[in-house]
């Protein structure tokens, strides 16, 4: 039987447990902290029970989970492990620490892996020994229950690494995309937009939080607004990753963090986890109407969807990863209503470059700069599709 062995027990790391588990590896969780293992152990079972009670599986089929599951601070135990996954605070001298403790504790053929959402994976691979046997795995919260899973490569990477670590998940019954290691990978890359235009947006007193989410829930059919998502997720989390993706790109403009969620963070303003964020989460707060007004809401939509498709767009002309992998990431991982390259082409690739050049000329901004694939597809007549 393979085995997995995760480092760090919080949230991702017991979900990640959870789904290897229930793929029918057996798994250690290991963490330096006997509370939060005992914390963590806990809160698996009450997720187990609850599973149970929905009937999604059986009594038995819980046992077998829980009993393939084991919670260690001794990393002694990763000695036979086949995969180990580091799930751990985005800190680069922490998680130095960390990998070059595994690469001493497991076999000469184990594959070790970093859950980082957006540090450079080169950099990780480097504090190891043996860096072709390390790659980037990346979940999406809840691990159980988001399909998307992105594997990165390291330019260190040997390519039975990939294969091997896409064939796993796969078995887990997961949905595996291809990323180049470049800041935010696919997803949080390509989605900045949606949170920046938006915020942009309301600086600029086009519209409310309300009207902005209402425009991109109705009539753009996505699952949930922008603000209603940045106070699901944390504005702390949200801004920081944004901040990072900025500061990777060189501080390329189209990913500057908005002064607007930088007081929200400092005013602890952080969203629901703190009862305040864009909208007011306290007992008996009434939620803002938005203004229904379908002309102002297309503007809304269609300047945040044209920032979107381009950067779809670009991640594609940059090759950091594939057509289809690109649409899969946004549908699967952010829940997206449809892929970005596909909305594209059914708006048009001229629409998208007449839009883009629209907003260029306005404002002279390099962040709405028209990427060249668009330009040259709109040029030749083609399509994505």
């Amino acid at each position: 039987m393979l085995k997995l062995s995760v480092i760090g027990a919080g949230t991702m790391g017991i979900g990640i447990a959870q789904v290897a588990a229930t793929a029918g590896w057996d798994v250690v969780i290991h963490d330096i902290n006997n509370d939060t293992l005992e914390k963590s152990s806990v809160s698996l079972g009450k997720v187990m029970n609850r599973l149970v009670e929905k009937e999604k599986i059986n009594q038995a089929t819980a046992d077998k989970i829980l009993e393939r599951i084991n919670f260690t601070e001794d990393r002694q135990y990763f000695e036979d492990s086949d995969l180990v996954i580091e799930a751990i605070v985005e800190n680069m001298e922490i998680k130095k620490k960390v990998f070059e403790a595994i690469e001493k504790s497991v076999r000469k053929d184990t594959i070790i892996a970093s859950n980082t959402s957006s540090l450079s994976l080169a950099s990780i691979g480097s504090f190891l020994e043996n860096p072709s046997r390390f790659i980037g795995i990346h979940f999406f919260n809840p691990a159980p229950l988001m399909p998307l899973v992105e594997i990165i490569p390291a330019m260190q990477t040997a390519e039975e690494t990939t294969r091997q670590a896409k064939d796993w998940l796969n078995s887990w019954n997961k949905l595996t995309v291809l990323a180049k290691d470049t800041p935010g990978f696919i997803v949080n890359r390509v989605a900045r937009p949606f949170y920046g235009e938006s915020l942009r947006i309301y600086e600029e007193n086009i519209a409310d939080f309300a009207t902005i989410d209402w425009a991109m829930k109705e009539l753009g059919g996505f699952r949930m607004g922008p603000f209603e998502l940045m106070d699901f997720i944390g504005n702390d989390i949200n801004y920081v990753v944004t901040e990072t993706v900025f500061q990777s790109f060189f501080y390329d403009s189209r990913y500057r963090p908005s002064f607007t969620q930088k007081r929200m963070v400092e005013a602890g303003f952080l969203g629901r986890k703190s009862g305040q964020g864009y909208y007011d989460y306290s007992e008996g707060a009434n939620k803002p109407e938005s203004i229904r007004d379908e002309k102002l809401g297309n503007k809304i939509l269609y300047r945040t969807l044209v920032m979107l498709i381009n950067e779809a767009a670009d991640a594609l002309f940059l090759n950091i990863a594939s057509r289809e992998d690109i649409d899969t990431a946004m549908t699967k991982g952010v829940n997206y209503p449809k892929g970005l390259l596909k909305w594209a082409d059914e708006k048009g690739i001229g629409w998208c470059v007449e839009k883009l050049d629209g907003l260029y000329e306005e404002y002279r901004e390099d962040r709405y700069r028209c990427s060249p694939l668009l330009r040259r597809m709109n040029k030749g007549g083609n399509t994505f599709y």
